[in-house]
């Protein structure tokens, strides 16, 4: 199993060639690169080549992107809009293919398999209006996205439109053959089932389609992103789930919340603990 790392455990700063050095100290072998442009300025073809460069310097290979969520003012700053392949209204919805286009095209200089995308908001409802938004954006952007060799993978959110059972259908519905899944563990752990049926029939719908796995856990109640086995996930269940998959060595990623404020542990404590909940996982899946 490859060591694969989310940035979001550290969204709020700039991705450095230092974090990169700690990132591969700590064991990682592949990163996931959230996109927010404060953290990496992935329309600025300097700072592409530039990380680039870093992560070969390190060893380290670029997996996946997740797509921006919210629409930046400038560099150093967001908007706190949220950026939605949902827009009904057509020119915020060009505006948002736009923008996920700038992150698709990041590959030009600096190659990754899969973007992650989500649907729609925690709070977005299946109007129908915006289906049709959401099939007429992702045409275009699985086009766009096959001449730069990466793969859309939508991922299961709270939401009805991030719901699985909704989104197999829109693909079955819509006939977008391309489109792939990813399976985010934690939040099917906070779906609106019994707790010991939440994984494996989140799971279910999805499954033949599944490109690559969210890793994190929670208690059941909100989206924590802790590590495995700090929350309430049954991972004997759920790693016999995860390995049903018909997929061969799926990319597993570990997504976890950078912990903050007074008494907070170091970075470098952090990546620590990520990456013993990673030996502790790799444990279980092989045996």
């Amino acid at each position: 199993m490859q060591r694969l790392l989310s940035t979001y455990l550290f969204v709020s700063r700039k991705l450095t060639p230092e974090l990169l050095g700690q990132i591969a100290g700590a064991g990682f072998e592949g990163l996931e690169i959230f996109c927010t442009r404060s953290h990496f300025e992935y329309s600025m073809k300097s700072e592409i080549r530039g990380m680039a460069g870093a992560l070969e310097a390190h060893k380290l290979q670029l997996v996946s992107l997740h797509a921006p969520t919210t629409r930046d003012i400038s560099a150093m700053r967001e908007s706190g809009m949220p950026l939605s392949i949902c827009e009904v209204e057509r020119v915020r919805r060009i505006e948002a293919m736009d923008e996920l286009k700038r992150a698709i095209d990041v590959a030009d200089d600096l190659p990754y398999s899969r973007l992650i995308l989500h649907m729609g908001g925690s709070r977005e409802t299946a109007d129908p209006r915006k289906r049709d938004a959401a099939f007429s954006t992702l045409e275009h952007l699985i086009l766009h996205a096959h001449h730069a060799g990466v793969t859309i993978c939508v991922e299961n959110t709270a939401g009805e439109m991030g719901d699985p059972n909704y989104l197999r259908a829109f693909v079955d519905e819509t006939r977008l053959t391309e489109l792939r899944f990813n399976f985010d563990i934690g939040h099917a752990h906070l779906a609106e089932l019994s707790e010991n049926e939440r994984i494996e029939k989140s799971f279910s719908p999805l499954r033949v389609l599944v490109a690559s796995v969210h890793l994190h856990d929670n208690h059941g109640e909100k989206d924590e992103h802790l590590p495995p086995y700090d929350g309430s996930i049954d991972w004997p269940a759920a790693i016999k789930t995860l390995q049903s998959a018909p997929q061969a060595s799926l990319p597993i990623v570990l997504e976890l919340k950078e912990k903050t404020g007074p008494g907070a542990p170091t970075f470098a404590e952090q990546l620590t603990a990520a990456r013993k909940s990673m030996d502790r996982f790799e444990i279980a899946w092989s045996a």
